[in-house]
Formats: structure tokens, C-alpha cells, sequence
């Protein structure tokens, strides 16, 4: 029988920290004035105590290595787990959220989906809103953790192309994940750090500058006003795209670079495939926006690169309403959403990779068919790809698409009209952030749903960001007789 006690174990670990966490934003609110510190400070001591209760009842199965089950499970549980005690400081906080909308705004912020059902943020307790950062910050390098250790090895859509050569740093392998988990955690939070210095140096206060840059890095998107990232000059947006490109690369290759070896970067299909649709995206809708909003240049472009950059790596900022650019700029939004960024970063979406993949297995078939007699090989970075990541790729590929609609006709039940719908469930499963329409677009947010809708939200949030299969594998028989 399957021992559930050490993922438990590390499950309440990993609560009780959380909990810990919680002290940076009771600090903020006392320091500010707010009288709503007491309230982070019972959140905080039930989400420890629960935490150590946890760890405390399964302490005596602690393992070295878990098992692939446990691992599947592990990987599932924190991500369930920590939004719900995540949620408690918009319940009793001063947000009063109900649980509903509480477990959805704990669990955009730890997938950094960036969707939000708060509104009046511009007069919300700081630090209720630096909890929402923080929560964002934590969720971009557990999902790098997640992506580039513990996925490869489950074999989960592909990913298991990097298992080897991703860390590899100066043609050595890293030992143990532990120390990979280092080396990318030092960049992550010195990349933070950067992004923070620049936002202030240009105009931000410290308090926002650090809010900020911990949902860029993270490619969250939770913003501190209900104007999202227009509430902030030019110069900032510009400052924003940088970070938000830097956090949608592979963080793996920021630790190749500060070991010296610069070319892994640059040699990258991935890195060169995200930067082409990126570039690509923005000429063509920057014309777009020249032929239809003629006189403004430097600011249609700005709000293009911003725009584009954002629902690309799957931060969700917005600085303008795109959504009244015309039916084609929208088109272009919704399934550049679908792309999303490289593999082993903070970005989310179906990742770049699988494209890449999946064309190379198209042209593999194309000239098949010409040459029936010959030998042909699917390739990425030059290198020959297994048919088993193959499989693995289509079949993520299918369960997307599935998942998509199903989501979409889940949420049309509910009474959504068909663009919030379908847009809901791309932006959601994605983990966009924003959607499109009236309601759920740049300019809205999702607090108008109904409670069915916002619990298959949170639901599609969750596998969305775990990559489907880690997820869909645990309702499968065999898993739990394996």
C-alpha cells in the first residue's frame, strides 16, 4: 500500500513555512499603520501550527528518496496544499474574501496565473497586497524547482529532454538537485533583486518596487493598483519588458552564464524561438497599430511591446486595453497566450520547446512520405529526440486541447457567454491572467463569476501550472496499483 506519510511529512514543511512567511507582511502593516496586523498574525500561527502538526505526525517515515508515486503525489499536494493556508489572509484580512474567492486569488497568485477577484487595490492594506507578491515570488521558483528536477524525472510532457544536459554547467553535471535548486534559487533572487534596484532608480517607491518586482521576475502579474502597470511612466514599462523577457529564459542557462559559458544561451532553440515570436508579434501588430491608430508611435509601439511581452511569458500586466484594438490584435493575443515561454523558467503556457518539437516531428513525417525508404530523425538543438519524448509531447498536446475545451464548455453551463468562456479557460489553464470580453479582459477581472465557475478556474489554474499530466496521472488506475 502506497505510504502517504513522507509526502505528508513534506507537505507540513512546507506549510509551516509558509506560515513563517507570513511575518514580512504583518511587519509591513504595523509599520505603515494599519491595525490589521493581528490578523496576519493569527493567519500566520494556525497555517504553523497546522504545518507542524503535519510534519510532526508523519515525521516517522521521513525518507531519503521518495518513490516515483510519492513524487507525483508531493508534486500535487504542495500546490494544493499551500493555497488553501495561503488563503487565509484574504478571509481573515482585510480583503474579507469569501473562501471561494480567497482560494482562487491564493492560487493565481502560487501558479502565477495573475487572474484576481479583488478589486479596490488602490486602497487595499499594503501589506495584504505584498502577501499577494510574495505568494506570486514563492510560486515562480517552485515551479522552476518543479520544471527543471522533478518533472524531467517523472517524464511529464516531454520535459524529460532536459533531463541531462539541461545542468549541465561547463561539462559537468550538477550532483544533486539540491544543489541545482541552489544555483537557480541564487539567480532567481539576484534577478530579483536587480529588477527591484531598477524600478526604484526609475521612479517607483521602494514598497512598490519591491511588490513589482517580485511579480515580474515571477512572471505573476499581480499588480498594487487596479490600473495594473499603467498606473507607472514609460520608462517603467520599458524597464518591465526586460524582466519579464530575462524571467521567461531558462534559468538554467543564467547559472551556465555566471559560470563563465556564455554560448549555451545563445545556442538555445528555445531561447531563439521565444525571442523570434516575441519580435515577430510586435512588428506585426506595431504596423497594425500604425495603419489604425496613425500619430502616436512611440506609444503604440510601447504599449504593443509591453502587451505582447506580458501575455507571452504569461505575466498578465496590462497598460492598455488591447481588447478594443480590433478583432484581429485580439485573435493574435488569445493564442499567443497559448505559446508561452521557455522551459525551466517562470513562464507558463505549453512552452516553446513543444512547439518546436511537434514542427520537427511534422517535417520528420512530411519527408517520410517522400522518401518512404529513408531514415529520418526528429532533432532540437541538433541533437536527436527519443520517440518516447515525442509521444510524451503529442500526448500533452492532446490533453491540452481536450482539457481546453472542456473547461471552456464547463464554464459556458455556469451561464459565461462564449468569449468569457473559451478566453476563461485559455487564461486559466495557461495561467495568462487576463482573459478577454467584457468581463474578464485587460480591464476587468474575474470577481463577477459565480462560485461554480471560479472552483473550475481554480481547478484548471492548478493543472495548467503542473503541466496536465502530472496532475491527470493521479486518476489513473494503474498509478495507485503501481
Amino acid at each position: 500500500m502506497l505510504d502517504l506519510r513522507p509526502v505528508g511529512y513534506v507537505i507540513g514543511l512546507l506549510v509551516a513555512a509558509l506560515g513563517v512567511t507570513m511575518l514580512f507582511p504583518l511587519l509591513i502593516d504595523y509599520a505603515s499603520g494599519s491595525s490589521l496586523w493581528p490578523e496576519f498574525l493569527e493567519a500566520g500561527l494556525l497555517t504553523v501550527v497546522a504545518g507542524v502538526l503535519i510534519a510532526l505526525a508523519c515525521a516517522n517515515s521521513a525518507r531519503e528518496r521518495l518513490s516515483i508515486q510519492q513524487t507525483f503525489l508531493l508534486t500535487t499536494g504542495v500546490w494544493v496544499a499551500l493555497p488553501l493556508f495561503g488563503a487565509l489572509p484574504f478571509i481573515i484580512g482585510g480583503a474579507h474574501a469569501s473562501v471561494t474567492d480567497a482560494v482562487f486569488e491564493a492560487m493565481s497568485g502560487l501558479t502565477t496565473t495573475g487572474a484576481t477577484v479583488l478589486t479596490g487595490l488602490d486602497e487595499m492594506p499594503r501589506g495584504l497586497l505584498f502577501w499577494r507578491a510574495m505568494l506570486q515570488w514563492f510560486g515562480g521558483i517552485g515551479i522552476i524547482i518543479v520544471a527543471m528536477v522533478f518533472l524531467p524525472e517523472l517524464r511529464v510532457g516531454g520535459m524529460q529532454i532536459f533531463r541531462s544536459e539541461a545542468f549541465d554547467t561547463m561539462g559537468k553535471i550538477l550532483p544533486r538537485a539540491a544543489e541545482i535548486a541552489a544555483r537557480i534559487s541564487v539567480v532567481y533572487c539576484g534577478l530579483t533583486l536587480l529588477c527591484a534596484f531598477v524600478f526604484l532608480a526609475l521612479g517607483m517607491s521602494p514598497y512598490d518596487a519591491v511588490s513589482h518586482a517580485m511579480t515580474t521576475v515571477s512572471t505573476g502579474g499581480f499588480a498594487n493598483y487596479d490600473a495594473s502597470f499603467n498606473a507607472f511612466s514609460p520608462a517603467l514599462h520599458y524597464a518591465a519588458v526586460v524582466f519579464m523577457i530575462l524571467a521567461a529564459l531558462p534559468f538554467v542557462r543564467f547559472v551556465q552564464l555566471l559560470a563563465g559559458s556564455a554560448r549555451p544561451l545563445f545556442a538555445d532553440p528555445q531561447v531563439r524561438g521565444f525571442l523570434l515570436v516575441l519580435g515577430g508579434v510586435v512588428v506585426v501588430l506595431s504596423a497594425w497599430q500604425a495603419a489604425f491608430a496613425p500619430g502616436r508611435f512611440e506609444a503604440n509601439f510601447r504599449e504593443v511591446l509591453f502587451n505582447v511581452t506580458s501575455i507571452l511569458t504569461g505575466t498578465g500586466y496590462s497598460s492598455a486595453d488591447y481588447s478594443l484594438w480590433g478583432a484581429f490584435p485580439v485573435a493574435v493575443f488569445f493564442f499567443l497566450g497559448l505559446i508561452g515561454g521557455c522551459a525551466g523558467s517562470t513562464a507558463c503556457s505549453v512552452k516553446i520547446f513543444r512547439y518546436q518539437l511537434l514542427i520537427s516531428a511534422i517535417r520528420v513525417q512530411i519527408a517520410r512520405i517522400h522518401a518512404p525508404h529513408g531514415v529520418f530523425t526528429a532533432r532540437f538543438g541538433g541533437r536527436r529526440v527519443d520517440e518516447g519524448v515525442l509521444s510524451s509531447v503529442m500526448a500533452f498536446f492532446v490533453l491540452f486541447v481536450v482539457s481546453l475545451g472542456v473547461i471552456s464548455v464547463l464554464l459556458a453551463l455556469t451561464g459565461l457567454d462564449m468569449v468569457t468562456a473559451v478566453s476563461g479557460a485559455a487564461a486559466t489553464i495557461a495561467n495568462i491572467g487576463p482573459g478577454l470580453g467584457p468581463i474578464i479582459g485587460p480591464a476587468g477581472n474575474f470577481a463577477p463569476l459565480g462560485d461554480t465557475a471560479k472552483w473550475i478556474l481554480i481547478a484548471a489554474m492548478l493543472i495548467g501550472r503542473l503541466e496536465l499530466l502530472a496532475v491527470y496521472v493521479l486518476f489513473t488506475r494503474s498509478f495507485w496499483k503501481g
